[in-house]
């Protein structure tokens, strides 16, 4: 029986991985309701890359307004890891699980994390919008989040553009220059 288990798991060893197990992606992990700091935290103790982009929100109590640090995507923190790692991911108290279909998680794609990284780091607003997937399509040509494509609003006198993440079902937007945006044929 023990030399069994040894044969099996050389086996194992030596079968080699498809090449989307080697390679880090980004993914969605979903969490219990409001954890999403918590499971952050414990990716950085863990030493894993994670992800959580937050908005500001200013909340009106009975006596003061208060500031807020919001959860852009509530529900949700991205991890950037081999396939191979899910595990670790997985093991992590307050992780739902890994978003994907059928069963296997569904990465996503570098430059959306890029880009909302990049929109971050220069202070530009971004809040969380209901999910949309109908409207005029636009591709962002120049500017923090470049190479996005979305949906293009019109607010009061000011142009919205707005970003679905598919995989989360969720959506995001940000006040744009039209001069920034080229419009996509369907």
């Amino acid at each position: 029986m023990g030399s069994t288990t040894i044969v099996a798991a050389t086996f194992r060893e030596a079968l080699p991985l498809p090449t989307e197990y080697l390679e880090p992606r980004w993914y969605a992990v979903q969490t219990y309701a409001n954890h999403e700091k918590r499971v952050l935290e414990q990716f950085d103790r863990a030493l894993l890359e994670g992800y959580l982009p937050k908005y500001s929100s200013v909340r009106r109590w009975k006596d003061r307004r208060v500031r807020l640090e919001l959860p852009l995507f509530p529900g949700y923190v991205f991890v950037h890891l081999t396939l191979r790692d899910r595990l670790r991911v997985l093991q992590t108290p307050s992780v739902v699980r890994l978003v994907g279909f059928g069963g296997r998680p569904c990465p996503l794609a570098d430059q959306d994390i890029a880009a909302l990284r990049r929109a971050f780091a220069r202070d530009m607003f971004i809040e969380p919008h209901p999910y949309l997937t109908v409207g005029h399509r636009a591709r962002v040509k120049s500017g923090p989040l470049q190479g996005l494509q979305g949906i293009l609003l019109r607010r009061k006198n000011n142009f919205r553009f707005v970003v679905s993440l598919d995989v989360i079902l969720r959506s995001v937007a940000a006040e744009i220059d039209v001069a920034d945006l080229e419009p996509l044929r369907r």
